[in-house]
């Protein structure tokens, strides 16, 4: 007799192997609708949908630390939306009491249904189960609409402030830190 997997409708769970693929998908879907013109070809040139799959099939199996998870939002059932969370690796983070939200995307077309916010709800649930007290989080600077979800959630930006890129002579992607209490 074969295995019965029953998926909940608009839930949040940690992520499955299987589920790589579509996470890795949705990744890409997402910097197309979020990265500004000039770094998303350097981007999506980078890294192929393949590796993506298998990096994120190897964060689900084989974590790099034990407190690293991947969760998946869950709609119709399919993949709406995934978050990847662990300890900050930021500087002047506080070891085993700062975490991050290094990834969180809801798929557009599944956006203004409440799966962000079952999301962002099971991100803290998880982290503070984890043992954290506090948690950033790095947002484009021009995000307005994301910034507004968390600071309506109750994040606040910190004043911490930084540029990333690809190339040191590439376009850059300015971000801000966001953070929330969770303890």
């Amino acid at each position: 007799m074969g295995t019965v997997t029953t998926v909940l409708a608009d839930s949040v769970r940690l992520a499955l192997p299987a589920e790589a693929g579509a996470i890795a998908t949705l990744q890409r879907r997402a910097w197309q609708q979020t990265l500004p013109a000039d770094l998303l070809g350097e981007v999506l040139a980078s890294v192929d949908l393949a590796t993506m799959t298998e990096s994120w099939e190897a964060a689900i199996l084989r974590p790099p630390l034990a407190q690293f998870r991947v969760l998946v939002a869950l709609g119709d059932e399919r993949v709406v939306g995934f978050a990847a969370l662990g300890p900050s690796d930021d500087p002047d983070a506080e070891a085993g009491q700062d975490a991050l939200v290094a990834e969180f995307v809801v798929d557009p077309l599944a956006q203004r249904s409440g799966h962000g916010s079952r999301l962002l709800n099971a991100c803290v649930d998880t982290l503070r189960a984890d043992g954290f007290h506090r948690a950033t989080w790095w947002v484009q600077s021009n995000d307005d609409v994301l910034r507004r979800f968390l600071t309506e959630a109750g994040w606040d930006a910190d004043g911490a402030h930084t540029e990333v890129a690809l190339a040191e002579a590439g376009p850059r992607l300015k971000l801000v830190r966001l953070h929330t209490a969770i303890d």
